[in-house]
């Protein structure tokens, strides 16, 4: 039986799956969408969860117990100053994972992690993307 096993150790040792996570914390928080596989999704939602909730009030305490696991600073600027504030009338479920294809070399469910709601910045590159997308289709017909 699997009594009190509070996380997934990921086949990894302890200082590799806090890197990992980490890692894919801070990826989060820059592009506001990944995609990994489920197991490790799961993992970094539960991390990605509480920094949000702790962000949510701009202090020097709270801002040096998420710096501990974001090492780069604008991604930390960016979670309490872009981030936090939209989810402050939200009392959960700032993330959501949605499933995908399986990987085509080993099988894994892979997933994409993303953010409930979305930052002005992000939107403006999403906007952008797509009228390069447009042109690049134009340019391509004539």
């Amino acid at each position: 039986m699997k009594h009190k096993i509070g996380f997934n150790a990921l086949s990894r040792s302890s200082s590799q799956r806090k890197a990992l996570e980490r890692n894919l914390v801070t990826s989060l928080f820059r592009h506001e969408r990944i995609e990994t596989t489920e197991a490790k999704a799961k993992e970094v939602r539960r991390m990605a969860e509480k920094m949000i909730t702790r962000a949510k009030v701009d202090s020097v305490h709270a801002r040096r117990i998420v710096a501990r696991d974001l090492y780069d600073e604008v991604v930390l600027t960016k979670l309490f100053k872009e981030i936090a504030p939209m989810y402050v009338d939200v009392k959960g479920g700032y993330t959501r994972i949605i499933k995908t294809q399986n990987r085509l070399g080993d099988a894994a469910e892979m997933v994409i992690l993303d953010l409930t709601k979305k930052t002005p910045s992000y939107d403006e590159k999403i906007k952008n993307a797509e009228k390069l997308a447009k042109k690049k289709a134009k340019e391509a017909e004539a």
